[in-house]
């Protein structure tokens, strides 16, 4: 097996993207990235989208995009796993280079959910849980995730304002990043003060239904130098990779309150790459809510059970902490165009990793971890890109 590197990355700011449709934003991520690696084709395009067929009537939708961009006569698939397509679309692409049947592969993510009135994309979400025996009985997406977030406060007595430290981090990065959907900080009062959506998860607590594309470049690490020669900034390479699963109900779980395929996960990529979770400089994870931020870093080996939401009540989760995390926003500020986060995560580690952050970087990174989960924890995709 051979191993992986971007060498492009590209992507469309995250927001309501009223005068555009899909096939364009794809186009605006997919030809910066190809502009990015110097490349005027490829082999195969992998799309990462969850939602084109509910709320659009589109599937076919890798042609689609391969079609619009000009990339015509190559391989060109949808990847679909929930909010986690984009992480999937990426593993996928991959492995089609390290096995050595392409050498290029653009992968891309996309999501267009603005175009739908509000209950339509709630039904659309819905599809990430269990039909049958969740989504039949009335339970939206935010719901489950309420119900996740209250167990925990009252198993591990946290109060509510213990996870503000999340939504502000996000926000305070949000605004240096001219991507993202929301560039204004927030303080204490703000979220505080925001609107309950489902109890105890407030608008501050949620990611946004929004549009956005991003793309990045593979290829095999070992022709790096034939694709970047007068690069400008040249690659990064993908050093591990996993996939887990959970049940899809939250209530047939072990644990409802672990992220099991987290912790399988990033436990596999860290033996992969030989490292520790101390080693990494950042993990771009998925806080889609700000309860699924700390379950996350108690999965992936930052903190203990219950205590994940310590490190954003004490700092520790800040551009100078010690684990960085949404350093470009998140889900919660940059946004959450779900088909499409998965490869926003993984640009955004590239840009650490690179020196391109910005007013964001982090100083020295040179491991990061971006992981992506599908549902309330049911697929989980895990990347570990090092320089």
């Amino acid at each position: 097996m051979r191993s992986v590197s971007i060498i492009g990355i590209g992507q469309s700011p995250v927001g309501e993207l009223w005068d555009q449709s899909a096939r364009q934003i794809a186009y605006t991520a997919v030809s910066a990235a190809m502009a990015d690696a110097g490349i005027a084709h490829a082999d195969a395009l992998f799309v990462g989208n969850m939602l084109s067929g509910s709320l659009l009537d589109q599937e076919h939708l890798a042609t689609l995009v391969a079609d619009y961009c000009g990339l015509h006569g190559i391989e060109a698939a949808k990847v679909e796993a929930a909010c986690a397509s984009g992480g999937a679309a990426l593993r996928v692409g991959a492995m089609a280079v390290a096995s050595g049947f392409h050498d290029v592969v653009i992968v891309a993510g996309l999501e267009k959910m603005t175009d739908t009135v509000g209950k339509d994309t709630t039904a659309g979400l819905a599809t990430a849980a269990d039909a049958e025996y969740e989504a039949l009985h009335g339970v939206s997406f935010v719901g489950l995730n309420a119900l996740i977030m209250q167990r925990y406060m009252h198993e591990f007595d946290v109060p509510l304002d213990a996870f503000a430290g999340f939504s502000i981090n996000a926000h305070r990065n949000g605004a240096n990043n001219p991507n993202a959907m929301f560039q204004d900080p927030i303080d204490l009062k703000t979220y505080l003060r925001a609107p309950v959506i489902a109890t105890p998860i407030n608008m501050m607590d949620s990611s946004p239904v929004c549009d956005g594309a991003a793309a990045v470049v593979l290829v095999p690490t070992e022709r790096v130098r034939a694709f970047t020669t007068g690069h400008h900034w040249g690659s990064v390479e993908i050093i591990a990779g996993s996939s887990a699963n959970d049940t899809l109900a939250v209530h047939d779980r072990r644990d409802p309150l672990f992220l099991e395929a987290a912790a399988i996960g990033s436990q596999k990529a860290l033996r992969q790459a030989g490292l520790r979770p101390q080693d990494l400089d950042l993990f771009e994870l998925h806080d889609a809510f700000t309860i699924m931020a700390a379950l996350s870093l108690e999965a992936a080996g930052f903190a203990e059970r219950g205590q994940g939401w310590r490190l954003a009540y004490e700092g520790a989760i800040g551009i100078d902490g010690d684990i960085p995390i949404s350093t470009m926003g998140g889900l919660k500020s940059r946004g959450h165009p779900v088909g499409a986060t998965g490869i926003y995560q993984v640009i955004e580690v590239v840009q650490q990793l690179t020196g391109r952050a910005g007013a964001n970087q982090v100083k020295g990174a040179r491991l990061g971890m971006a992981q992506n989960i599908g549902g309330s924890g049911a697929t989980i995709v895990t990347h570990l890109l090092g320089v």
